[in-house]
């Protein structure tokens, strides 16, 4: 649920900037190398590439089940471009006198594919992934020099001020920098570990998968190929934006910064935090510890948008926020079937019984407030902009009792239909980033000037 939360915020926003006039690219994609990879490879009994080509199957099976955009881009990183791309991106950080070798030794979360430090662990485990050890790393490896870029780093986010959104992971990031950097390790042994990408001119060692990983960003894009046409456009003259979980923020607000900078190469245009979903106890949800609930489930019961409304609307934009299928199915209920799904029935039935023709619709009516929100990423608020316009409706419809009037004074009764019409078209249209499929279903009924044959959204 915590995946489809990122995969849907991501996506609505890049539906939001096409529906306001960019050209975006929009990426995802897998990573797939490292060490619980090729131990839960070994687990089963095949080989890391096999277990991968799956995984990735599934993963675009889910993403679609969430509604994403059909002209998605997918990055994986096993795909030659990207290693390529990262082993360029490698040997420039190198070149540029920032990578070293040492040797080192350090405690290790497989679950994460992070360091630990003894503050970071309770009772000797990951706070994270408690079902796993934590293992100890003891061996001969290559090391960024993180350390160099703390003033650095601190310059470029006083330049930035909203570069993390929300602010207070902003304000978490500047001070995890001010309270100093260590270097980190890059590399692993091939002998231990020989699941990655190999290090430039080095057999005996392998990428660190989050260095590896962190590069797809640009090499989706073409960065350090023959073409980087679209790396100039969509990275050095656009905005590029990057989704995460709070889990993630310093790799990459921080780390993946450093990395950029340490390459020669314009760092992220901004970073968006998202919280966490949450199961009971406030834990939060995660297949290793066994309290998921399948999103793939939930949208082949209550449909893809019914999903896509509840991570969108009811969870918070920024904050940790609770799922339960019991608040999924009242919220489902009140807002979608008795909601949203009411109102495009009374409206289009008495368009379809009074109105000889389909209402003219202007596409100039002003959204500037809904586009606001979602400039500041924040979806929650511009879901509870649309909902109290369905609300004035609902009751402007209770108040005035249009297929009443329409009865006695057909030409106003009229007037005050068309009125709802076009008032419900621009509903559907501040939908399509929200719930796209709903959108398209509404604009076609008013197109038709049709009630729906049966329910948006059926009662649970």
């Amino acid at each position: 649920m915590g995946h489809a939360l990122e995969f849907v915020r991501a996506d609505s926003i890049a539906r939001y900037k096409k529906l306001a006039g960019f050209d975006v690219f929009f990426n995802t994609g897998t990573d797939e190398h490292g060490m619980k990879i090729f131990e839960t490879a070994k687990e089963a009994g095949i080989s890391p590439k096999e277990f991968v080509d799956d995984a990735f199957k599934r993963f675009k099976e889910q993403v679609q089940s969430f509604g994403i955009s059909d002209d998605v881009h997918y990055v994986r990183t096993t795909d030659e471009r990207h290693e390529k791309s990262a082993q360029k991106f490698w040997q420039k950080v190198l070149d540029n006198g920032f990578i070293y070798k040492k040797n080192y030794k350090r405690k290790y979360c497989v679950g994460c594919e992070e360091e630990k430090t003894e503050s970071e662990l309770v009772n000797g485990r990951c706070t994270i992934h408690t079902n796993r050890e934590i293992e100890i790393i003891d061996e001969e490896n290559y090391f960024f020099a993180f350390s160099k870029f703390q003033e650095k780093l601190l310059k470029f986010y006083e330049k930035n001020h909203e570069f993390v959104i929300p602010k207070f992971r902003y304000n978490e990031v500047i001070s995890f920098v001010k309270n100093g950097l260590e270097d980190f390790s890059i590399s692993r042994l091939k002998s231990k570990m020989p699941w990655g990408i190999p290090v430039p001119n080095d057999d005996e060692h392998i990428m660190y998968v989050w260095f590896d990983a962190l590069t797809n960003y640009i090499s989706t894009l073409g960065w350090g190929t023959e073409n980087e046409k679209y790396f100039d456009k969509y990275w050095k003259e656009g905005t590029p934006t990057q989704y995460c979980g709070k889990d993630n923020t310093r790799f990459q607000a921080i780390m993946w910064q450093a990395m950029l900078m340490a390459a020669d190469v314009s760092d992220t245009y901004q970073i968006v935090v998202n919280g966490h979903i949450t199961g009971e106890g406030g834990v939060k949800m995660s297949k290793s510890l066994g309290n998921i609930v399948d999103p793939k489930k939930v949208s082949a019961e209550y449909g893809t948008d019914a999903l896509r409304y509840f991570l969108l609307r009811e969870v918070s934009s920024f904050e940790d926020s609770p799922f339960s299928e019991e608040r999924f199915k009242e919220t489902y209920n009140a807002n979608l079937a008795n909601g949203l799904g009411n109102l495009v029935s009374r409206v289009m039935k008495m368009a379809e019984d009074n109105l000889d023709k389909p209402v003219e619709i202007s596409e100039r009516e002003d959204m500037q407030e809904f586009f606001d929100y979602l400039n500041k990423f924040e979806i929650n608020k511009s879901c509870d902009f649309i909902w109290s316009k369905i609300g004035e409706m609902d009751k402007f419809i209770q108040e005035m009792e249009p297929f009443k009037i329409v009865k006695t004074d057909k030409e106003k009764g009229q007037k005050i239909i068309s009125d709802l019409v076009i008032k419900l078209y621009y509903v559907a249209r501040m939908l399509n980033p929200i719930l796209p499929e709903t959108s398209e279903k509404i604009k076609e009924l008013i197109k038709q000037n049709k009630s729906p044959d049966k329910p948006l959204f059926i009662r649970k």
